[in-house]
């Protein structure tokens, strides 16, 4: 697996750069650095009071997301592997205090509910560039850029994403993947999730970047 960037042309068909915000940015980052922790493994917040506070996130919801109303939580710790894939019915935004790397595919790609780990590409995102990931992309959480150092990022998603779980009977395969609100999951047999019952929907290897970074 070769390390791609997000200025590479490839990105496009997962996301984009999110142009301008120099402002905000600044202020998530500053936020993300000294309010946020870097556990030893990998953490999620779906809302964080210290950054939904921000003028940024009034913001960026009134812009980014047409003034649906948002919420702004973090990812942050240490990771390497791919473990799984998600994917929402919406965009979500992510810039980090720090560079990291997001291991995406393609909703597309996945065939049977599954899809194979070598269909994902690696994308380094440089501290402050704030990047839109695609609600056709197949995403989870980010994975440190650097051997030595964690990673801390922005999720930008919104109200109510991730949080708890709809009560729901399947009414098709699909509906079996999701593990809560706006979440739909494919995971690798490795993987606690799928220990914990989620739809195990990658094959092949699952993927670690250590050596890569």
């Amino acid at each position: 697996m070769k390390i791609l960037n997000v200025n590479d042309p490839e990105f496009t068909n997962y996301g984009r750069i999110i142009e301008g915000y120099e402002t905000e940015k600044a202020q998530i980052v500053e936020a993300l650095a000294n309010g946020t922790p870097i556990p030893d493994g990998t953490d999620y917040v779906a809302e964080e009071k210290v950054l939904q506070e921000l003028p940024a996130a009034s913001v960026i919801s009134n812009t980014l997301f047409g003034g649906s109303p948002m919420q702004f939580g973090w990812c942050n710790g240490h990771n390497t592997k791919l473990n799984c894939l998600e994917y929402h019915r919406s965009s979500e935004i992510n810039v980090g205090a720090t560079d990291f790397i997001l291991l995406l595919a393609k909703r597309e790609e996945i065939e049977d509910y599954k899809i194979d780990s070598n269909k994902v590409k690696a994308f380094l995102v440089p501290k402050g560039v704030m990047v839109e990931v695609y609600a056709t992309a197949l995403h989870y959480a980010p994975c440190q850029a650097h051997k030595d150092s964690g990673f801390q990022v922005l999720v930008g998603l919104p109200q109510g994403t991730n949080v708890g779980k709809p009560e729901y009977t399947a009414c098709n395969q699909e509906d079996k993947l999701l593990t809560a609100t706006n979440k739909w999951l494919l995971a690798h047999a490795d993987a606690q999730e799928a220990k914990d019952g989620a739809w195990i929907g990658i094959t092949g290897e699952n993927i670690d970047i250590a050596s890569l970074i």
